[in-house]
């Protein structure tokens, strides 16, 4: 401690002389004994103010020497409260086992048994709790899971809750009630009203539309009513709206899910129309490409075969040709040719016909074609579907299924598109292509009636 002392006395005397340099060359003594009274005085000044600054740290230091000691003596009083304690605690640890065998042998047989009355309490807690039945009477399994932790002997009312709330139970299992709840997701945390089919399933109606709900436990451990966000396919709605609307006697068709809510769960993994497109990757797309492109080209072709056709029967009722229909066009070049011969005649017919089969038949080899492409491409969307899949199984094996999932979702949606894209255009086709056959056998028709009069007026 002196040694440092010295030390620092020195570093604060050289810092005393150099600021006396300082002060000495900024304002230049006048004589040799003026400038040696400078740095006395400096020498001075700059000692006491080292004293003072000594005598501080020195006073700082006893303060932190004592409030360490203080520190340590009540560290040492709270070990020796803290030792007390843990002598404490292990004798009433050891009191405390002894009451427990001594209750143990008073209790003799009823020990096991009212072991038995609080382990039926227990799991019979555990069952009314994920019941769907306490949507409507919550708070119904606090009484029985005190009863199972606790560690006295029941009383004769405690062991009566039990067996009443097991009959309550069952007697409410055989009911189909209407009340009034709350359920996560629906209604912005108002009551809604809610029907429960016993303890199987339950729906809500919400601005007059059914929708059903499932009864589960969150993340902080509380049971509630939570609307489920893939509703079932709409006969399920149908049921749920039949039981809802039903007279209280009344014998209707309704919903009933015997899992007690995963089965009607599993729908939200249920995978929608967008979904299965997109399962069905690049050539799915292809083909609806296809689908959508053909099949407006198809009814295109079906109005303007259609309005041809009614053309047509209407131009069989004048005796005048028309260019706007193609029995029109044909009895214009009757009339052209009715001076010739025969033969000329018909040739001249034939040739009109000839000329008005290519307008019939425009678009029909296209929606042939389409229609026999539109399951190649699926067989084709199968059969990389399938090429993904044994790659994944070459990769990772077959322990998850979900990993292979996505090349059989690709490799059977692709079948169904192509299948489903080519029956509405067969359907297309076939009528187009009989819609323009009718016409052609109207305009044979009528050129054979022509010929068959123009040989009898040659004749006659």
């Amino acid at each position: 401690m002196k040694t440092t002392m010295k030390m620092l006395a020195a570093a604060v005397s050289m810092g005393v002389a150099l600021t006396a340099g300082a002060v000495a060359q900024t304002q230049p003594a006048g004589s040799l004994n003026e400038l040696l009274q400078r740095v006395r005085s400096d020498a001075r000044e700059a000692s006491a103010e080292n004293q003072q600054r000594l005598r501080e740290f020195q006073q700082s230091t006893n303060e932190q020497q004592a409030l360490l000691s203080q520190a340590r003596s009540e560290l040492s009083a709270l070990q020796n409260q803290a030792d007390n304690l843990s002598a404490e605690f292990e004798a009433n640890q050891t009191r405390i086992d002894e009451l427990d065998s001594e209750l143990r042998q008073r209790q003799g047989a009823f020990g096991e048994l009212f072991g038995q009355a609080r382990q039926a309490a227990g799991e019979f807690a555990a069952i009314i709790e994920s019941s769907i039945i306490s949507a409507q009477f919550p708070g119904r399994e606090d009484a029985l899971e005190t009863l199972a932790d606790s560690r006295t002997l029941p009383t004769r009312a405690e062991l009566d809750y039990i067996w009443r709330r097991v009959i309550e139970e069952m007697i409410q299992q055989q009911k189909v009630i209407t009340f009034n709840t709350r359920v996560v997701g629906l209604g912005d945390g108002e009551a809604v009203p809610t029907t429960r089919v016993g303890p199987f399933v339950v729906f809500t109606n919400h601005n007059n539309n059914q929708r059903f709900a499932l009864w589960q436990e969150n993340e902080t451990g509380e049971w509630g009513l939570r609307d489920l966000p893939a509703q079932p396919p709409a006969n399920f709605v149908g049921g749920a709206s039949n039981l809802y609307n039903a007279d209280p006697n009344e014998i209707v068709m309704g919903v009933v899910d015997p899992s007690r809510g995963p089965l009607l769960d599993i729908y939200k993994d249920v995978p929608g129309i967008e979904e299965r497109i997109e399962q069905s990757g690049n050539v799915g797309k292809v083909i609806i490409g296809l689908l959508i492109i053909s099949a407006v080209f198809g009814i295109f072709r079906l109005v303007v075969l259609l309005g041809t056709q009614a053309a047509v029967a209407g131009q069989k009722r004048k005796s005048k040709g028309s260019k706007s229909n193609p029995l029109g066009r044909v009895m214009l070049a009757y009339e052209d040719a009715k001076d010739k011969d025969v033969e000329t005649m018909e040739l001249k017919l034939d040739e009109a016909i000839l000329q008005e089969s290519p307008k019939l038949e425009f678009g029909l080899n296209f929606l042939k074609l389409a229609a026999g492409i539109a399951p190649l491409l699926g067989l084709l969307g199968t059969v990389t579907g399938m090429i993904k899949t044994f790659t994944q199984i070459t990769l990772f094996g077959t322990g998850d299924p979900r990993i292979m999932a996505g090349g059989i979702s690709e490799a059977l949606m692709t079948t169904v598109l192509g299948l489903i894209a080519a029956i509405p255009l067969l359907f297309i086709h076939s009528f187009a292509q009989s819609f323009a056959r009718g016409v052609q056998q109207v305009l044979e028709e009528q050129a054979a009636g022509m010929v068959a009069r123009h040989a009898e007026e040659r004749h006659g």
